[in-house]
């Protein structure tokens, strides 16, 4: 909690810091990669270009203060285990917080001038190291439950042993452990920490991919998009590497299993909602549930450009045959005539309409797409009655949870 004469500044200052929060988080961002060049390597450069890692630092320290000051009710247990496991993924360590609240302290002293009194430093500084020290404690616990020493991933080395074309622009990778050990298991829904070294001396960069096999094959299984530059967002600098450099008998460092989000919580029906390479973790889910419980009904509905777009659609003809109660419902923007070749499912042409979306009263479900998709479908679920901690969602890249609608 904060305490109270700092509760009574930030409450006060609250609204002038949401205001100026973008242009804080834009000074903080430039003042440490000046300061520290060496840590570009753990921040998507995508993103950095875009300013949705700025909006989304911006969002979370915003929204953080407003929820210590009872301003806003947002569910912060579960925003800070998402952030948690993400920077122990990437390594973060316990060492590297300090600096990161020296350049955000100073970053707000630089926008906001004379209004930053040593009061109102001291009270936005508490805010700051409350939430550092939440993340840190939770950070010090999941390395521990990885085997992990504290303040950093340590790399395990996988060498490729395939690279499968899965659709348009998207391959799967399958890799083993180059030391001949045991292959970790996992929840299916966790991702792990792909770390790349790119050519022209742009340095090292790393991305995280949701296995998309079953937890206790001898292998890992990751699915790559390509991220094709729009508008003002470059090309993906990672997953163009994974699509043009990466062939069998490569080597890529890759950290432990990481993400708060199983995709198979639950023991009843169970409802898989995906769109575009949102549907990984579900391909995890329906395999390690075919091999451990393939009576467990089951609903798949996933959104697609088209069907060429549809990755693992070969591999949803094996499994709907191993899961007798799996029911497959499609939606492509755009349908041809052979877009479902053997695939047994029902195949609509539009975007997912979630009233349309076959669900059981007492479903768990699991959410992973583009956070606009996501705020839609559990908008849409919400409001057909699922109560909101049956709702399992996964968010990639920069982004709060979504709304309650």
């Amino acid at each position: 909690m904060l305490s109270e004469s700092s509760a009574v500044v930030v409450t006060a200052t609250l609204p002038v810091v949401r205001a100026h929060a973008d242009r804080i988080t834009g000074r903080f961002y430039a003042r440490m990669f000046a300061a520290h060049p060496e840590l570009l390597n753990l921040f998507n450069r995508g993103n950095q270009a875009t300013g949705r890692q700025q909006a989304a630092l911006a969002a979370s320290v915003v929204a953080y203060a407003g929820h210590l000051t009872g301003e806003a009710a947002t569910g912060w247990t579960a925003v800070l285990e998402r952030i948690a496991h993400k920077h122990a993924s990437l390594g973060i360590s316990a060492g590297q917080y300090p600096l990161v609240g020296r350049h955000l302290m100073a970053a707000i002293g630089e926008v906001l001038g004379a209004a930053v009194t040593p009061q109102v430093a001291a009270a936005w500084d508490e805010v700051y190291w409350l939430m550092a020290c939440e993340l840190v404690a939770r950070e010090a616990r999941l390395y521990t439950a990885s085997g992990l020493p504290h303040g950093g991933v340590v790399w395990r080395d996988w060498r490729v042993t395939g690279v499968t074309p899965q659709a348009t622009d998207v391959v799967s990778v399958t890799l083993v452990p180059v030391d001949g050990g045991p292959v970790p298991g996992f929840v299916p829904g966790q991702y792990v920490s792909v770390a790349v070294d790119l050519d022209g001396g742009r340095g090292r960069q790393i991305r995280q991919y949701s296995l998309s096999d079953r937890p206790d094959a001898d292998h890992w299984r990751i699915t790559v998009k390509r991220v094709r530059g729009t508008g003002a967002a470059p090309g993906g600098l990672v997953s163009g590497f994974l699509h043009d450099h990466v062939g069998p008998g490569d080597v890529l460092p890759l950290s432990p299993p990481f993400g708060e989000v199983s995709a198979v919580a639950g023991q009843g029906p169970l409802l898989l909602v995906s769109a575009g390479i949102g549907l990984t973790p579900a391909m995890s889910a329906l395999a390690h549930l075919a091999a451990t419980a393939p009576d467990r009904p089951v609903v798949l509905a996933h959104a697609d450009r088209d069907g060429a777009a549809h990755a693992h659609r070969a591999d949803l003809v094996e499994l709907h045959a191993r899961l007798p109660r799996l029911r497959l419902r499609l939606w492509y923007e755009e349908i041809t005539g052979d877009d479902a070749p053997g695939l047994p499912a029902e195949v609509t042409r539009g975007r997912i309409d979630p009233e349309l979306i076959p669900l059981s009263p007492d479903a768990h479900v699991h959410l992973c797409g583009p956070l606009p998709f996501m705020n839609r479908v559990r908008g849409g679920l919400l409001r057909r009655g699922v109560p909101v901690e049956r709702i399992a969602y996964e968010v990639f890249g920069p982004g709060m949870l979504p709304e309650v609608a």
